[in-house]
């Protein structure tokens, strides 16, 4: 049984969603910010930087139990684990492992940069948050260009289209702002009628 500590963040609705993908048998722990529920020894001695997501797996490597965090680590542990979302075609696993780190390195660091400025960030400028959502849509167009004649990123479901998900509906107004990015209005669409998706991610 994998326990999944989670909260609907980008960062922990990627887990969640190949949790959801990938069949296997999971309890999800839901944690409340506001609460403090991060911060808490018991979750502090799972993740000591009080981040989540986080798994732990009773039936780790060697039948031992695993703990681990970061949304894409764990998203690469499930794909091996289970032998799913990852292509076995090499220019399709090439074409994955660049769009997946795309959404690593720099999607979800401006969706992310655009939410401290917005919320966090100690004085408020509406222009620095309109300069990263205009990068964020230079990165959307990009996958939009790539989504032409394609179902998914890779031409098969994979991590990538995992990943981008959470940030392409959570920023939609972003894409929508700066569009029209049909390719990836219309994977949007389709990512949100599949049923594990629905489920992780209703509405």
């Amino acid at each position: 049984m994998i326990d999944l500590y989670y909260a609907p963040t980008s960062n922990g609705q990627r887990a969640l969603l190949v949790l959801e993908e990938s069949g296997l048998e999971f309890r999800r722990h839901t944690l409340d910010f506001a609460k403090g529920d991060q911060k808490t020894p018991e979750f502090t001695a799972l993740n000591p930087l009080q981040a989540m997501p986080v798994i732990r797996d009773d039936k780790g490597p060697g039948g031992k139990p695993l703990v681990l965090s970061q949304s894409i680590a764990i998203m690469l542990y499930v794909a091996e684990k289970t032998g799913k979302f990852v292509p076995q075609d090499a220019l399709r696993r090439a074409q994955m492992q660049q769009w997946l780190m795309l959404v690593a390195s720099d999607i979800a660091m401006t969706s992310g940069t655009i939410f401290q400025l917005s919320f966090a960030a100690p004085e408020k400028s509406p222009a620095n948050v309109a300069f990263f959502e205009k990068r964020l849509a230079r990165y959307f167009a990009a996958c939009d260009a790539q989504l032409a004649g394609r179902e998914y990123l890779a031409d098969e479901l994979s991590l990538a289209d995992l990943a981008l998900y959470p940030n392409a509906k959570g920023r939609r107004a972003v894409i929508d702002g700066h569009g029209p990015m049909p390719n990836l209005v219309r994977w949007i669409e389709r990512m949100a009628a599949r049923p594990a998706v629905a489920r992780a991610m209703p509405g």
